[in-house]
């Protein structure tokens, strides 16, 4: 069995086989939210906008370069420098 610290629920979560939360395709939307479907098959929504004004994420405050957000094979990311924590978005 494996562990991680779910920030959202402040506690461990356990999970056997691979991680869940791999990033198999993502639709950006101009409400600075990202439509993501995940390795398991489960469907979320992240919302983003909290995210414009903090460090390396203000580039995603431009909508034009949001909305160039792609799955790379892990997470969501914008270039090689910009990319979501997959667990985050999970």
């Amino acid at each position: 069995m494996n562990h991680r610290y779910d920030e959202a629920l402040k506690d461990y979560i356990e999970f056997s086989g691979d991680t869940p939360w791999v990033v198999t395709a993502v639709v950006p939307s101009e409400d600075y939210s990202l439509n993501l479907t995940f390795k398991d098959g489960s469907h979320k929504r992240y919302d983003c906008t909290s995210l414009l004004d903090k460090g390396i994420f203000k580039p995603l405050s431009d909508v034009r370069f949001f909305m160039k957000a792609y799955a790379d094979g892990t997470t969501v990311a914008w270039s090689d420098d910009i990319d979501i924590a997959p667990e985050e978005l999970y």
